[in-house]
């Protein structure tokens, strides 16, 4: 994990966040790092410690070895995504 004793602990709303990016497929490790200061190794013990350990089973088998959840790794093809559910409503 990258976060120091400075920082604030994530409140309940980011970890959930979190944990939803995680979950998604295009989503890199990279932009949760970014966003919430959680490298892969944080994420990883952050879903281990939230999640049920079948989910948590589920979702390293699913992200392991995954190329877009890598910034680095990932075809250009793949680009941004926003999900439906987070677009604003007027």
């Amino acid at each position: 994990m990258l976060l120091d004793l400075t920082t604030e602990p994530l409140d309940e709303a980011q970890i959930s966040r979190v944990i939803e990016m995680a979950w998604e497929d295009r989503t890199p490790f990279e932009a949760i790092e970014f966003q919430f200061g959680l490298n892969q190794d944080g994420v990883i013990k952050l879903m281990r410690a939230h999640l049920k350990h079948s989910s948590f089973k589920l979702w390293r088998e699913r992200t392991h070895g995954q190329t877009t959840k890598h910034a680095k790794l990932r075809s250009s093809a793949v680009t941004r995504h926003k999900a439906n559910h987070r677009v604003k409503q007027f």
